[in-house]
């Protein structure tokens, strides 16, 4: 099953750590964590704090340990494509997190998200028996359009598990537009 990923951080610098941690299930099952800091976990940046909207006072009083967070997410993913929006990122904090309960680091491999969409309308085109050339030009047009149309919306809420979410209804809505779109209708 296809899995949207995202991760809030302390910071953008070298010592920042994963704070939050949401994701959602292509049938739209998900969770979202608050992850109280590993010892060593120190990097704290106001900034970032500014644009996320959690305190450090906060992740320490309402925050799951970052072992157990960790774990679950092991347990639930395993096995399943995960993307993120920001896989260079998301996939250090993901490699933070499970180093530091002591998991191997590649437990969980990310992937684009961009590259789900791509698939998603090139596979709705193909099914849809759109020819080769046609399909790549037709696939390209609809993410265009389609991620167009959410970046006019403004940014993401910078909270994990709504950010997921965002993914996913834009996952849903490039395979809706290139099904809509093979038949005739866009």
């Amino acid at each position: 099953m296809i899995v949207f990923l995202d991760f809030e951080a302390s910071s953008l610098g070298k010592r920042g750590f994963p704070i939050e941690v949401g994701w959602v299930m292509e049938d739209g099952t998900g969770e979202g964590h608050l992850i109280r800091p590993a010892p060593g976990w120190e990097e704290w940046d106001a900034s970032a704090e500014r644009i996320h909207g959690i305190s450090l006072e906060r992740l320490e009083r309402e925050g799951e340990a970052h072992d157990g967070v960790a774990r679950r997410m092991v347990e639930v993913l395993s096995g399943h494509a995960l993307h993120a929006s920001a896989p260079s990122w998301d996939g250090q904090w993901l490699s933070r997190l499970l180093r530091a309960a002591g998991l191997p680091r590649h437990a969980l491999r990310l992937r684009d998200t961009d590259d789900a969409q791509a698939e998603v309308a090139l596979s709705e085109l193909e099914r849809a028996g759109v020819p080769g050339g046609a399909r790549e030009a037709l696939a390209k047009a609809v993410l265009e359009t389609v991620r167009g149309e959410e970046e006019a919306k403004g940014p993401p809420a910078h909270r994990a598990l709504d950010d997921a979410r965002r993914e996913l209804r834009l996952w849903q809505e490039v395979r809706r537009r290139a099904a809509e779109a093979a038949r005739g209708g866009g």
